[in-house]
């Protein structure tokens, strides 16, 4: 008797960013009361499901309290990944975004407020951030055959 060649293949785990290596949102004279809208679809691009986050790598926000404000929202989903002060997420953390199956994209939207009432010693002020996508393979399943 005989087989026939017996074979296996490794997955491949890649993601893609529209605006890789760019800015989600630039917006220069904002004054109070204006709303600024980024967007951007993340897609597994590999074959295999991994569990995808987001990290904060750098923040600076000048402004008094809590005047600029930041909504992160996943708008393929409606799950809500971050909302209160610019600069609020712990440089450095991963924010879990939960598990994507491979060739799916998940819309991501950054939304900056400044406040109605943010005072006139907040004019001149500046706020950034940089922001670090991620996925990382799920754990390893067993195969019978």
């Amino acid at each position: 008797s005989s087989n026939t060649i017996s074979a296996v293949t490794s997955g491949t785990l890649s993601q893609s960013n529209s605006k890789d290596g760019g800015a989600v949102f630039d917006l220069a004279n904002m004054k109070p009361g204006d709303t600024l809208n980024g967007s951007l679809p993340l897609t597994n691009t590999g074959s295999l499901p991994a569990t995808f986050s987001l990290t904060e790598t750098a923040s600076a926000n000048s402004f008094t309290g809590s005047n600029l404000t930041l909504a992160i929202t996943n708008t393929t989903t409606g799950a809500s990944v971050y909302n209160g002060t610019f600069g609020g997420l712990v440089d450095g953390t991963k924010t879990d975004l939960g598990v994507v199956q491979a060739g799916v994209a998940n819309t991501y939207k950054f939304t900056v407020k400044l406040a109605a009432g943010t005072p006139n010693a907040d004019q001149g002020k500046t706020a950034s951030a940089s922001y670090q996508w991620d996925s990382i393979q799920l754990d390893g399943d067993t195969y019978e055959q």
